[in-house]
């Protein structure tokens, strides 16, 4: 041990994890007082990390005070019973971890830690939080699951910088709508096992929110304001007492995982099934039939419908395979929706109506209109910064848009482009999304994206082969939103990994064997979706990601080195394995 603290003076880092510490060696609190003669007195510094965890400690003195440079303290997996007042004089305190102990109280002391990022105090005995945490502003992550909480202070709405809050596993019965309305940084909630009886209607507000868990609570109800969340992809609402959803569940476009078993539902509403979900649970309901438009939702690998009464529909289709239900679903959706409505009076009135539209909003949609060219007269405005042309059957550009200078969004998917538009697209200086996704684009031109320097969000999924030889994404800097599905690629594409601000990547049903242990350079990855390629290996760099990755899509792969119990588990699971599989770690 001498010579673990001897290194510390020059590192600034100490760990004594796993060494069966009844109390904290004195050394440690006199760490510069304590120097041999041979030591190089003037290379000391101060201890800025300490690390306690595992160990049989049941008590920290006030000599805590004399570490006045600690930026990290780790005292987690001890049987401490409370914390020193003087937790309160380490002004420079980011990170500090006392989870996995008999805590009862932490002291009001804390609030004078304004530097505190980071808080995890899970696994105690708490029956409430101190108030004056509330004066902790730059506080992002809060654990606080498995304690007795019936309520959190209301002073914690000033933490408005919060990202992350865990209080899973306490007898909380209620959020106020004013937290919810401070806390509009929040990618990650997680409140199960609480009592909670009701979802704020400012849940609408958190506009970032990733991943949303309130499964086994007692909630009645999903407020309409859930629409908001428009970067939910994940929603956890098992267990609860709900008897309806809201239609405007619908609007969810991103949500891959939702999960609803065992509450009363009587049905599914028409509107959710506009959901692009992989998996569905409805298991443990009371519903009796389902809707056949749920047979639309292709993009379902998992639908769960045991434990209902559902008569409409034979045991075998229930419990067989997901893919085998949702085809009999489409075979029941009525054939004649269509008649009437391709008539060129209607279409006509149609066009006319969106060109008139899009004078005022500068939108002009003129999606699924099966539409061979756009009709020149529709350009009555070159503001416009918003143009769908998608489910058409467009083989080339119109030359107009070339004049549309200000056109910030371009879709069109689902047409019949085979040849890159580089000419128009060279054109669109402030083009920051294009939607070129199932096209029959025979190859992108090796240099096609030079022009898109400024594009945000691209969509290419479904134009099988279309990447040549050397052909790389590192010329888009601003990207933020990839999507590759269906592209046939063996390999992760050139360039992909230099992309530092890239949210959201969607390499699905692709050919992918492995993936390179660089991924972990995506530090801003937020979203990454591998489901249904052919990899049975993650490199371990993958847990890196952990900060910011909230959601992992594997779903479809043979995957051999992950157990099944952690994959069922979910993302944060999955990349704590995979960090541990570290060598370093």
């Amino acid at each position: 041990m001498e010579r673990v603290i001897k290194a510390a003076r020059s590192s600034g880092s100490l760990n004594l994890s796993n060494r069966s510490l009844k109390e904290v060696p004195e050394e440690v609190y006199r760490n510069l007082d304590s120097q041999g003669e041979d030591d190089n007195w003037w290379e000391a510094v101060e201890l800025q990390k300490l690390i306690l965890a595992h160990n049989n400690l049941e008590v920290l003195n006030e000599d805590l005070k004399t570490l006045n440079m600690l930026t990290v303290l780790n005292v987690s997996h001890n049987k401490l019973s409370s914390l020193p007042i003087a937790i309160g004089e380490l002004p420079l305190l980011k990170a500090l971890d006392v989870s996995f102990n008999l805590i009862t109280s932490i002291p009001e002391e804390i609030g004078s830690v304004t530097s505190l990022v980071k808080l995890d105090c899970s696994s105690n005995q708490l029956k409430e939080l101190p108030s004056s945490l509330g004066r902790c502003l730059d506080l992002s992550e809060l654990k606080a699951s498995n304690n007795c909480l019936t309520k959190l202070p209301d002073e914690l709405a000033n933490c408005s910088k919060l990202i992350k809050l865990d209080v899973e596993g306490n007898k909380l019965t209620s959020f106020t709508e004013k937290m919810l309305m401070s806390w509009t940084l929040l990618t990650e909630i997680n409140a199960a096992r609480n009592l909670l009886t009701s979802i704020p209607g400012s849940i609408g507000l958190l506009v970032k929110l990733i991943r949303l868990d309130f499964h086994q609570n007692k909630i009645s109800s999903i407020p309409s304001s859930i629409m908001g969340c428009s970067s939910l992809a994940e929603f956890y609402m098992g267990t609860n007492l709900l008897s309806s959803l809201p239609p405007e569940i619908g609007a969810l476009s991103r949500l891959g995982t939702l999960d609803l078993h065992s509450n009363q539902l009587k049905e599914y509403p028409v509107e959710a099934c506009n959901l692009r979900l992989s998996v569905l649970d409805l298991s443990n309901n009371s519903l009796s039939g389902l809707p056949a438009e749920i047979g639309t939702m292709t993009s379902l690998r998992k639908l769960l419908l045991t434990g209902n009464p559902i008569r409409t529909l034979r045991s075998s289709l229930v419990f067989g395979p997901t893919p085998t239900l949702l085809k009999y679903l489409r075979s029941r959706l009525c054939s004649g929706e269509e008649s009437g409505s391709g008539t060129k009076t209607m279409k006509d009135d149609q066009i006319a109506r969106a060109t008139r539209l899009s004078l005022s909003s500068k939108e002009l949609n003129l999606s699924g209109l099966g539409l061979t060219t756009v009709p020149p007269a529709v350009w009555e405005t070159e503001d416009v910064v918003r143009v769908d042309l998608s489910k058409n059957l467009i083989e080339e550009l119109p030359n107009e848009l070339s004049t549309c200078s200000s056109l910030q969004a371009l879709t069109l998917s689902g047409n019949k482009i085979r040849e890159w538009p580089g000419a128009v697209l060279s054109t669109l200086p402030n083009l920051s999304c294009l939607k070129l996704d199932n096209n029959p684009l025979v190859q992108i031109a090796r240099y096609g994206l030079e022009a898109l320097t400024n594009v945000k969000i691209l969509d290419l999924s479904g134009n099988r082969s279309s990447l040549p030889e050397s052909f790389s994404f590192s010329s888009l800097p601003q990207l933020e939103e990839l999507y590759l599905r269906r592209m046939q690629l063996n390999e992760v594409p050139q360039g992909v990994l230099t992309l530092q601000r890239l949210q959201i990547l969607d390499l699905s049903q692709n050919n992918l064997a492995s993936l390179p242990k660089e991924i972990n350079g995506l530090t801003s990855l937020a979203e990454l979706d591998l489901s249904d390629n052919n990899i049975s290996i993650l490199p371990p760099e993958m847990g890196l990601l952990e900060p910011s990755l909230q959601v992992l899509k594997l779903d479809g792969n043979p995957l051999r080195s992950i157990r099944r119990p952690i994959l069922d588990r979910g993302t944060k699971a999955i990349l704590k394995y995979l960090k541990d599989k570290l060598p370093d770690q």
